[in-house]
């Protein structure tokens, strides 16, 4: 009997809000269902996408018969470490040059958040950290867990379905000096709203008279604009006014190893010496956790950005990504349109990146559930790399039936 488990008294925890989206939609039986809650790219078939220079680089590394199963150091694989710091950094970045970067391998964004947090909670003076609000699902968890103490700055407005800039200035304004800010490098998720590069040269100012400090969570780059450096432009502003920053990398979107877990951790600080002295921390944070990193990923990463040839196959299909869905976005948009739906709609072709807020809410999107078939958040965070041309028309009639019934 199940009251004698030792374990009798521990109770169901609810589904992840995220993951359970695609629980649920599993379950449907329709031949319409539609799933536009996962956080992965789709092909116009709505098919997981391998990338070609992915499947090269693979290939390169069964056939290399010198290449062995030994663990990797604690910091992981040091081209990896080294490429993917110029990668987000620039190549010509002064930090790197100067030896102020501490890069190390983690587990894919989330691990590297997490490291990052550890490291913080350990070795920084303050242990608050603001976070926009709203954010990733996952971020106050990593950074609580972490042992940070959470708050949050304004960040969209519902209103305009944009950048709430002034209540973002006015929180991070008030906040304690030394607090630490998280900053989403590029395409916001889930709202898909960036500042520009004025404001962020606004933001920047801000944040370096407070003496706070930037954690950078860049989990898209090249896969928001189709352009790595253009991604990347946030984080190096912050880099070359010779302040100390941390970024978190994510190679699950950009190259599409998702279930290889590939991502990275920088810290740049003023000086060499200190970044040494960081990195022999970071160790001390990685070697309990998961003792070290896997190493297949990291070399399929490393075999792609160090040789001229992969890299530039991978920038071309790293835009045909991005393209793909920004046409999503404006068919959308074109197809609300052209149904006359209630409402101002150039949110969705303002927007950028994997995600679109739509404005849409919780009864609105159950409705479109029960009705139609389609899975996404309740705070109506729709994956525009879900889409495809054959089912934007569903969705669209979907989100009319949603907002004519509420309106």
């Amino acid at each position: 009997m199940a009251s004698d488990s030792v374990f009798a008294a521990v109770v169901r925890a609810p589904e992840d809000p995220i993951l359970g989206v695609t629980v649920a939609y599993n379950k449907d039986t329709s031949p319409n269902k539609l799933n536009l809650g996962v956080g992965a790219y789709r092909t116009e078939e709505g098919k997981p996408l391998v990338l070609n220079v992915v499947r090269r680089a693979e290939q390169i590394l069964v056939n290399d018969e010198s290449r062995v199963k030994e663990y990797l150091g604690i910091t992981g694989l040091a081209d990896f470490n080294k490429l993917s710091a110029k990668l987000i950094l620039g190549a010509d970045s002064p930090a790197i040059q100067d030896n102020r970067v501490t890069t190390v391998q983690c587990l894919s964004g989330t691990g590297s958040l997490r490291v990052g947090a550890e490291f913080l909670a350990r070795h920084y003076h303050e242990h608050t950290i603001y976070i926009p609000n709203p954010t990733w699902g996952n971020h106050p968890k990593i950074f609580n867990l972490a042992g940070l103490s959470v708050k949050t700055y304004r960040y969209y407005d519902p209103a305009t379905k944009g950048l709430d800039f002034q209540g973002l200035l006015e929180d991070l304004g008030a906040a304690p000096s030394g607090a630490i800010v998280l900053l989403h490098a590029c395409a916001h998720n889930p709202t898909g709203v960036d500042p520009t590069l004025e404001q962020w040269e606004q933001i920047r100012q801000l944040i370096r008279s407070k003496q706070l400090l930037p954690f950078f969570d860049s989990a898209y780059q090249g896969f928001a604009s189709g352009s790595l450096d253009a991604d990347a432009e946030s984080v190096r502003m912050f880099v070359a006014d010779g302040g100390e920053c941390l970024a978190a990398q994510s190679y699950a979107k950009n190259m599409g190893l998702y279930g290889e877990r590939v991502g990275a951790l920088s810290i740049v600080c003023k000086a060499a010496d200190v970044a040494s002295r960081v990195e022999s921390q970071l160790k001390l944070v990685i070697r309990p956790m998961y003792s070290n990193p896997p190493i297949h990923g990291a070399s399929i990463v490393a075999a792609i950005l160090k040789d001229s040839e992969m890299y530039r196959e991978w920038t071309v299909e790293l835009k045909a990504m991005a393209d793909r869905i920004l046409s999503m976005r404006q068919q959308l948009f074109e197809a609300l349109s052209a149904r006359g739906t209630p409402g101002d709609w150039s949110h969705i072709i303002k927007q950028i990146g994997m995600f679109t807020f739509t404005g849409l809410n919780s009864e609105q999107v159950a409705f479109m559930t029960k009705e139609y078939h389609i899975y996404m958040t309740s705070d109506g965070r729709i994956s525009m790399a879900g889409l495809s041309s054959r089912t934007v028309p569903h969705l669209a009639d979907a989100i009319h039936a949603a907002v004519t019934c509420s309106t």
